[in-house]
């Protein structure tokens, strides 16, 4: 499923860094601005301790955890809109992006370079906001051009479009992102279809210092704050430190160090899962001899729509799937004891897959 998050942020601020961090690819990264210019790729493996767990309790000779697509994208400066810097290039790559892992910079340091010259995040993120905001409206704007004249014949449907695009028109230009407008289910449709850039969810990355990463800084307050009003998520990630984390090839040592630093584990794993969740993903499970693996699905999806990520012939002929709780199947510790405790479900096709739960699909083609 290559649903897809885009890292944007202004230049300098760590995107290459933490990209870097969170694929184990070689995005160049240099104290100066627009050194990603052509937007880097990473297919990033999702922690999930479940996967780890169920591994143990069936020895598979495969484990397959699930995955997530992340995109480095250029950096964006004022009047990127305009086609200022490489602006057309990073609205054209944000574009195809499902997602957007804003990176803020929260933290002070004289050696590296602000392309404003001083550190604010909320003014950062207010200045790639309105960049995405202004190329939202020249859209909107041409589809009530377009919508007006079929309007203005007497089209019924066009008259309601148009006054969908009108509310959508008079948020952007207050300032607002197309993200916080209440959409009816009616015009769900309609605001798919334009792309826009501002009505995709986006999670705000505080960029730290090595002393801010576990309880962050005056500067994660605000953006904090900020977020809230949004009804966005923050999270907080020390892109250096994520780095010398990466470093790490002794696992023991990799764990010392980051007892040193209160946290738990790396932040990038908190990173991707969060990203995961953002794309309104979930996992389920098959487990057997050969292989233990985790499918991506979209949350909300039915049993055949899940049959169908492993092969198009178990959607088309699915009969029924065999459905183990993840909690069950780790309390009773194998599937024969979950068949046993009379916890193993059969289910139809409208049956609404839950996150962990452990399947087996009944089909004929």
């Amino acid at each position: 499923m290559a649903l897809q998050c885009g890292i944007v942020g202004l230049p300098n601020v760590g995107k290459s860094t933490l990209f870097n961090c969170l694929s184990n690819a070689k995005a160049q990264s240099a104290n100066f601005p627009f050194c990603t210019i052509e937007p880097n790729l990473g297919v990033i493996t999702v922690p999930d301790p479940r996967l780890n767990k169920l591994a143990e309790l069936v020895n598979p000779q495969n484990l397959i955890p699930t995955t997530v697509e992340i995109v480095d994208i250029a950096g964006l400066v004022k009047g990127a809109s305009k086609g200022e810097g490489l602006g057309n290039k990073f609205l054209g790559n944000i574009r195809t992006t499902d997602a957007i892992l804003h990176v803020l910079r929260c933290y002070d340091n004289d050696n590296i370079v602000h392309v404003d010259g001083s550190v604010d995040p909320i003014r950062d993120k207010e200045v790639i906001d309105l960049e995405l905001q202004l190329k939202d409206l020249e859209t909107v704007e041409a589809k009530k051009e377009k919508t007006g004249k079929a309007a203005r014949t007497g089209d019924k449907e066009a008259a309601k479009a148009l006054e969908f695009y009108d509310r959508l028109h008079q948020l952007l230009m207050s300032g607002n992102n197309a993200r916080m407008l209440e959409v009816e289910e009616s015009e769900e449709t309609l605001m798919k279809e334009m792309q826009l850039l501002t009505a995709k969810p986006v999670l705000y990355v505080c960029n730290v210092d090595e002393g801010s990463v576990v309880k962050g800084n005056d500067y994660v307050n605000k953006v904090v704050e900020m977020a809230n009003k949004e009804g966005a998520k923050t999270l907080i990630i020390g892109a250096a430190i994520e780095a010398d984390i990466a470093d790490f090839e002794d696992p023991e040592e990799r764990e010392m160090f980051l007892n040193d630093l209160g946290l738990e584990e790396p932040g990038v794993a908190k990173l991707i899962r969060t990203a995961y969740d953002l794309l309104s993903l979930q996992t389920y499970f098959t487990a057997g001899d050969k292989e233990v693996r985790a499918w991506t699905i979209r949350k909300g999806s039915t049993a055949p729509q899940a049959a169908g990520v492993i092969h198009t012939d178990f959607e088309k002929g699915f009969i029924r799937a065999e459905v183990i709780a993840y909690d069950d199947y780790v309390k009773h510790g194998s599937e024969q004891a979950v068949k046993e405790a009379g916890k193993l479900k059969v289910e139809g096709k409208e049956y609404i897959v839950q996150d962990g739960d452990v399947m087996h699909f009944r089909f004929n083609v």
